[in-house]
């Protein structure tokens, strides 16, 4: 079978089952891109920058559990990608990232549209190809696809230079498996250790859980719902777990961190064992490592061996899947002691849970307007959130009945949620989904409505508008520093003209008596709609 080397790429990509593309078109892809022409079973997403190529796979991937595809040009197509990919890699979400290059033969010379993007973003990255045969790539793809969706998901980056793309290749073989030297992640937890967490669960009288990304990366979430429920040791979440559990589940007692619920963080503090579960408990997760170590012993459960130990010591380590290590445990004698330790949480739980927000004319509070909208929405809606004030307010406040909540942890990365969002409906294009923003992030991923307008979806965007670009005005405000610079918005839009300039209605709600009525109006309205909420700028996150 004789092909070029674009058509060994779109073949490989339809062999691995990928069924959408993200991407923007330029001279030295479109060798790849005139076989996507004539190939109408790999759906295309045009974006409007090729940071957002990124977002829009890492949406996709998140939501169907698959590899996200992105592709783009040379040059600046490459580097504004890396951002996307960043992020990914941050969030461990797996992703094979193709990019178009200059011909093989002028590599090195400097010419128009030429940059090292495998050595730029090979920091963050999974791993990365340049890609010298055509004759390599079926191998290649199958690699990359391998080494992305398994142990620690990540992006993988395939560089594939114009006359490689072109390049005609005989008796074209495509592999039917994938071995790597040195590349075999661990899957099954150690008997022995398996032993030691059931026999510390036992003996524990104040277990916590906390869960983590890597339980949704694992598809770990129904058989972590059966250890909590069997065990019923309470749980808490970073930011990458929520939505692991409802909201108001009895196990459930928030999210912990530096801007996290302070149940959950009074839960953490008070443990006499810490089971870590798909978590690298990072910095804004747990803010003193060295406290925790010396309070508790710990479990810690990781598909990546790398984590286990990086920020807190561990007594008890577990390197494998996490659905195959909670399959384990949950064979084993469970018999715990905490319901005293759980009343007590459940107690704090409820208050917090049923708190008063306070009113101001003239504006909204965003904890209240949060939750009211997470009491609206579906039990399966996905909920993409931005960066700043907006992901702190929505973590703390919103109210999740289960589903997906998508937001940039690792890089924290404004302007994440509307692209994700777009990947979101296009893998599912009937699931409820609703993009959380500030008006800083959405300034920087609003021209992405233009991909929501062209492929007619139903997403709500939810914007809430203070006029400054909230946390860092927030910080500015507080010792050392003397006072907010370069943080106000002025000069914005008017953001329902925008949206009504790519054909989307908007409402905009400026009092705490409007807010219900709107909220309303806003998931009824058929197809997509902005919702904009008025917020008083001196509202800060602990409010």
């Amino acid at each position: 079978m004789e092909m070029t080397g674009a058509q060994i790429l779109v073949e490989g990509l339809l062999r691995e089952k990928v069924d959408m593309i993200f991407g923007y078109a330029g001279a030295t892809i479109c060798p790849l891109a005139d076989v996507l022409r004539s190939t109408p079973q790999l759906g295309y997403t045009l974006v409007r920058n090729e940071q957002n190529a990124g977002h829009m796979a890492s949406g996709y991937a998140r939501v169907t559990g698959k590899v996200g595809v992105c592709i783009v040009t040379s040059g600046p197509g490459a580097t504004n990608l890396l951002t996307g990919i960043a992020t990914a890699y941050m969030d461990s979400i797996p992703m094979v990232a193709i990019t178009g290059q200059v011909p093989s033969h002028l590599l090195g010379r400097d010419i128009f549209q030429e940059v090292d993007i495998t050595g730029a973003a090979s920091p963050f990255s999974k791993h990365s190809y340049l890609v010298k045969d055509a004759a390599d790539l079926p191998l290649i793809l199958k690699e990359a696809f391998y080494i992305a969706s398994t142990g620690r998901p990540g992006p993988v980056l395939i560089d594939v230079p114009i006359d490689i793309q072109e390049q005609v290749v005989k008796d074209v073989s495509f592999p039917e498996t994938v071995s790597i030297r040195g590349y075999n992640p661990s899957v099954r937890g150690n008997d022995k250790q398996i032993a030691h967490v059931a026999e510390a669960i036992c003996q524990a009288e104040r277990p916590v859980i906390c869960a983590g990304g890597g339980v949704f990366l694992s598809d770990a979430m129904l058989d972590f719902e059966t250890f909590a429920a069997r065990t019923r040791i309470p749980v808490v979440t970073t930011m990458m777990g929520l939505s692991l559990l409802p909201t108001d589940h009895p196990l459930n007692m928030g999210m912990i961190g530096t801007q996290g619920n302070v149940c959950a963080n009074k839960a953490l503090a008070k443990s006499d064992l810490l089971i870590m579960i798909g978590t690298r408990a990072a910095d804004r997760a747990i803010f003193s490592p060295e406290e925790i170590q010396r309070r508790m012993p710990s479990i810690h459960i990781d598909v990546d061996p790398a984590e286990i130990g990086k920020n807190i010591q561990t007594e008890i380590p577990l390197v494998g899947d996490v659905r195959v290590i909670l399959q384990q445990i949950l064979k084993r004698d469970l018999t715990t002691r905490c319901t005293p330790w759980l009343t007590q949480l459940q107690e704090r739980r409820k208050e917090e849970l049923n708190r008063e927000y306070p009113v101001r004319a003239g504006s909204v509070f965003p904890g209240r307007l949060l939750r009211l909208l997470g009491e609206r929405l579906q039990e399966k809606a996905a909920v993409c959130v931005d960066v700043g004030q907006n992901q702190i307010w929505a973590c703390k406040h919103l109210w999740l009945k289960g589903g997906r909540f998508l937001t940039s942890g690792g890089l924290g990365t404004m302007g994440y949620a509307l692209p994700a969002g777009v990947g979101v409906k296009v893998a599912q294009p009937d699931r409820q989904t609703v993009v959380i923003c500030g008006d800083g992030s959405f300034q920087m991923a609003m021209n992405e409505l233009a991909a929501v307008r062209a492929g007619n979806m139903d997403l709500k965007i939810v914007l809430l508008k203070n006029g400054v670009l909230g946390l860092v005005n927030q910080i500015q405000k507080t010792a050392p520093y003397h006072g907010p610079f370069g943080v106000s918005l002025d000069g914005s839009p008017d953001f329902a003209a925008i949206a009504a300039a790519y054909g989307i209605p908007s409402i905009t709600v400026g009092e705490e008596g409007e807010v219900e009525n709107a909220l309303d109006r806003f998931l009824a309205e058929k197809g997509s709609c902005l919702l904009i909420a008025k917020v008083d700028p001196t509202v800060t996150t602990s409010d």
